[in-house]
């Protein structure tokens, strides 16, 4: 080991310095990090800064020290006597929400620094004060893997998180995950201690530059009681600071078109089917269905950044910016209203601005900006799949315009060395704008084209070049503000903690519509014309041969807010040298508003408690046990009023035709054969009222969890671990639309029918609970209360959604040579309900999935859930071959989600709530999630190389990344839906919807000044 006088040499050898550490503060939503350990009572130690920040502090009389709340960055920190320094040691890096180790046993007779031989690790591989799971990614460790610039993409690497439905994404365009079983709006984002989480659904948040992040935390359970609403997990991003030293850079990254592969063509099933069931278009059976030939795209990235001192040790700018642009081609599938190939251009500038002053060491401010804004354009060109010829341009895509610009400020105090404070102020304003350029607003949107009737078309289906089916109005947004204060104080073996949590969102003129005249037409086919479509709701038989059409209107477009509120107090107890006990409560209330104002969901006094413990096996930070216990509730997004609380429409209308209009496409000759405009959820137009649409004792969503764990050194070099996570849905939130059982329950509770006005819409319930409802008296003098229960609605069992993994790990840290670590998880999701989205069918109405809605649906829904991956393994590492050359890799292999097939209601092929193939039964059998089978496995294997030569001093690089090495294209998604009518399969039915991202290679050049 090497010696020096005044640098501190980090060898993973010399852990046996590392005494029990001092309890540190941390929060999840962190931006900050400790430093601790142990030396003589009564020495002082200081910590300086790389922005000339310093902190001190006495070690207590059991020989400990803390320095909590620290900006992240590179510290020196000095051990002194007398005011002379009699230890040092260099480059200590503070990681967010981590204590870094830095005793001074060896200092413990020096009298001045000559004295010291220094011997140690200032970062130790196990932080015994963290009581949590948790994965932290610095910019170093991101600069070296190859993986995708996303802050999703980054937490993949972490075990516990999977891949979500390729159906969701978030409001740039990412690719989403679920942890822990969870669904994937039940996440939580934070860029510098601010909620980006996507305001409107909670799908998705917004992230930094890639090259501005300077660590990304990834926590997977057992938060601290400072955080809530989520019961999935957390995405924490801290972006880079300026210091005392200015430097610049900037990079390209280029992933051309020509060097991708594109994904694989589908084409129909055909496969044999039960007896008595038909294809809806036997003749497409075995054809293609969706051509992906030279479906590419060329992606560039133009970055740079800029940091350095204002006014050297006092103010500092960071400020980075990024473009990033993407060319592509994407044909649509033969089915489409239009077949057609889309020239598209996607178009996301970023930018991050980040201001630091040091008032002095007592008092710091921070102000942050962040924009992140995505536009998109194509043209639209006709596409024969008969001849897979490109024909003229007829049209264009909807063209959209999102994005976000926050701003955040924080002030932080050292008021004394054992009181600091906080506070932190952000906004954000959202904006969803789209239009479709060029447009016929007088036609129709046309689906299932394909399934008009030839005698009135000539085999060639008729079109009008509308491809749109949903628009939304004009100048939709969201915004959101929100206010954090902390205060944490020491009081000895104690660090108390305490502080509020308030954020309100809104959202103006979110919802859509169906495009052109406010419907559109969707042709079908029975393959059995003499069978009524839908008795139950008066929808008869088609008769002939079985060509129907159904006029469809949907309008969704509302007002709404949400305003959430929390408080917390929390004690980290160091009970002594080797244990370590976080006790916590949070108290959340969540209130929702309507388009009116009106709230419509008010919940409060919802304690969280939280329990958790750290005990350092050995007292020397090699051998860690961990546990946790604790309760996580969960808010309802805005988006949750568009069609429970306001005034939506959702309806079809069934008829026969006796001819198509060439001009429109739209079929003429009508002849009802329905009632009229049916919705089976009751959504005629009207707003519901905020008093009868909830139960009036709603609890929200919460899941309870409990995780133990230990994690251990093995030698000087590696270290391993294991932990056991359960997790379990206690409560969920969802709509029930049986009106038929509110009314007999009324009936029976004594309630004329006749002096009661039922609601028109779903209600919002827990589902499995007791619910009390209001009932609106046709007097307008008050309300009658109905009281439901499960067997009431008819369903036999309520919400249930448990979760169990082992996860195991093996690691060794970067030496200077080398990297590497690998994780299995082994788990298992079940239960009926996934939470607030349905990924079977991409259903992304936020706790207002069609499950709940009638017990029909219920029936057989008990199984493996969609997020459910028995087995995932994922490996990442780096290897510096020379001074100038690293070479890297990240491998993830997993297990395939269960498959789903939603068919027409029993051995009858009914469809008593009008919800056409919804049933957990195909061909007239049972079918829950699973039973069928799972997806075939995935493997994705990405490996990269770096040169950074050394005649430009390493600050220029050059980097190759191939991803999907192996070129693996499998499904991830089915189709899941077996019929459109009793007795007629889907012809697409069982087709991939989506697949791996196939083969593409990345390429990049940089240089840092």
């Amino acid at each position: 080991m090497l010696k020096t006088k005044n640098t501190f040499h980090y060898s993973l050898l010399a852990l046996a310095c590392a005494a029990a550490l001092a309890s540190t503060g941390a929060l999840a939503q962190s931006t900050t990090g400790s430093i601790g350990g142990q030396a003589e009572p009564g020495a002082t130690i200081v910590a300086t800064g790389s922005t000339g920040l310093a902190r001190k502090t006495t070690v207590d009389n059991a020989g400990r020290y803390s320095l909590t709340h620290l900006p992240l960055g590179d510290y020196s920190v000095s051990l002194q006597r007398d005011g002379l320094v009699v230890d040092k040691r260099d480059h200590v890096n503070v990681v967010v929400n981590a204590n870094m180790d830095v005793s001074f046993a060896s200092a413990a007779r020096a009298k001045s620094l000559d004295a010291v031989t220094v011997s140690g690790h200032a970062l130790p591989p196990i932080d015994v004060t963290a009581v949590d799971s948790r994965t932290v990614l610095t910019s170093k460790e991101l600069a070296q893997l190859p993986i995708a610039h996303t802050a999703e993409s980054i937490a993949l690497l972490a075990p516990g998180v999977v891949a979500g439905s390729n159906y969701f994404n978030g409001p740039t365009g990412n690719a989403l995950v679920s942890f822990g079983g969870a669904s994937v709006t039940e996440n939580a984002y934070y860029i510098n201690g601010f909620n980006t989480t996507d305001p409107l659904s909670g799908l998705g948040g917004i992230s930094l530059p890639y090259g501005s992040i300077d660590q990304q935390e990834v926590f997977t359970g057992g938060y601290s009681a400072k955080y809530g609403r989520s019961d999935g997990g957390v995405i924490n991003q801290v972006g880079k600071r300026g210091t005392n030293q200015w430097h610049a850079g900037a990079q390209v990254l280029w992933e051309p078109g020509f060097l991708a592969s594109s994904p694989r063509s589908v084409y129909f099933p055909n496969t044999a089917l039960p007896a008595g069931y038909g294809y809806q278009n036997p003749a497409l059976a075995g054809t293609l269905y969706h051509s992906y030939k030279d479906d590419k795209a060329t992606h560039t990235v133009y970055s740079f950044y800029l940091g350095g001192p204002l006014i050297k040790d006092k103010l500092f700018l960071f400020a980075s910016a990024e473009a990033e642009k993407s060319d592509g081609m994407l044909t649509s599938s033969a089915e489409a209203s239009q077949p057609n190939n889309t020239r598209y251009r996607y178009s996301l500038p970023k930018h991050y601005v980040k201001l630091d002053w040091n008032i002095n060491d007592n008092n710091i401010v921070e102000f942050t900006n962040i924009s992140s804004k995505q536009s998109y354009s194509g043209s639209l060109y006709a596409y024969d799949y008969d001849t897979h010829a490109q024909g003229p341009l007829f049209g264009y895509d909807t063209s959209t315009k999102t994005g976000s610009d926050i701003y955040i400020g924080k002030y932080t105090g050292y008021i004394t060395d054992d009181l600091t404070v906080s506070a932190t102020y952000g906004k954000t304003k959202v904006m969803d704008y789209s239009d479709i350029p060029g447009v016929d607003p007088t036609l129709p949107y046309l689906g299932g084209v394909v399934n008009q009737d030839p005698r009135m078309t000539g085999g060639t289906p008729i079109t009008n070049g509308i491809t749109s089916l949903y628009v939304k109005s004009p100048n939709p947004g969201s915004s959101s503000h929100g206010l954090r204060l902390d205060l944490e104080y020491k009081l000895g073996d104690h660090t108390i903690a305490a502080g509020i949590d308030n954020i309100t969102t809104s959202s103006t003129d979110e919802g859509q519509q169906v495009s052109g005249p406010g419907y559109a037409w969707i042709y079908s086919k029975s393959s059995k014309p003499d069978v009524a479509l839908n008795p139950d709701f008066g929808v008869g038989a088609p008769g002939g041969d079985g060509y129907y059409a159904r006029r469809y209107v949907l309008s969704t477009t509302t007002n709404m807010s949400v305003d959430q509120k929390a408080q917390y107090v929390e004690d980290r107890w160091q009970v002594n040298d080797r244990w370590l006990l976080t006790i916590g409560l949070r108290n959340d209330q969540f209130t929702n508003y309507n388009n009116l104002g009106q709230p419509f969901v008010h919940n409060t006094n919802q304690w969280a408690p939280r329990l958790g413990f750290s005990w350092d096996v050995l007292g020397d930070s090699t051998f860690k046990v961990f546990g946790n216990l604790g309760r996580y509730y969960l808010a309802l997004p805005n988006s949750v009023a568009e069609r429970a609380a306001g005034p939506s429409t959702f309806t079809y209308e069934y008829f026969t035709y006796a001819g198509i209009d060439p001009a429109t496409g739209a079929p003429t000759g009508l002849k009802p054969i329905g009632p009229g405009p049916i919705s089976s959820n009751g959504e005629y137009g009207a707003t519901p009222d905020p008093k009868t649409v909830t139960a009036t004792d709603l609890r929200s969503q919460y899941q309870d969890e409990a995780i133990l764990g230990f994690s251990k050194m093995l030698g000087s070099d590696w270290m391993y671990g294991a932990k056991v996570t359960v997790r379990r849905l206690e409560t969920a939130i969802d709509d029930v639309c049986d009106y038929n059982a509110l009314a007999a329950k009324a009936a029976a509770s004594g309630i004329d029918p006749d002096r009661v006005i039922f609601p028109n819409s779903c209600l919002i319930f827990n589902p499995g609970k007791t619910n009390t409802f209001l009932l609106a008296n046709a007097d307008g003098d008050g309300y009658s209360k109905v009281t439901m229960n499960n067997r009431d609605w008819g369903f036999s069992d309520g919400a249930k959604r448990k979760y169990y993994a082992l996860d195991l790990f093996l690691e060794h840290p970067f030496d200077g040579k080398w990297q590497g670590r690998i994780d299995y998880t082994f788990s298992r999701s079940y239960g009926n309900t996934e939470g607030q989205v349905l990924s079977t069918i991409g259903q992304n109405d936020v706790s207002k999935t069609q499950d709940w809605d009638f017990w029909q649906l219920m029936q057989y829904s008990n199984g493996v859930l969609s997020n459910d991956r028995t087995h995932v393994l994922k490996a990442r590492g780096a290897y510096q071959i020379t001074p100038e050359w690293m070479v890297s890799g990240s491998l993830q292999i997993a297990s395939g989600a269960p498959k789903a097939c939603l068919g027409y209601y029993g051995s009858d092929e009914s469809d008593p709530v009008l919800y056409g193939s919804a049933y957990h039964y195909c061909a007239g059998s049972p079918t829950p999630i699973g039973s069928l089978g799972r997806l075939p496995w995935t493997k994705q294997l990405n490996l990269g190389v770096t040169y950074r030569p050394s005649l430009a001093d390493k600050k220029l690089a050059f980097s190759l990344d191939v991803f999907n090495v192996l070129n693996e294209r499998k499904p991830t998604v089915l189709d899941a839906t077996y019929e459109t009518a009793p007795y007629t399969v889907s012809n697409t039915y069982g087709a991939a919807l989506y697949e791996e991202t196939p083969r593409y290679v990345r390429l990049s050049a940089s240089y840092d000044f």
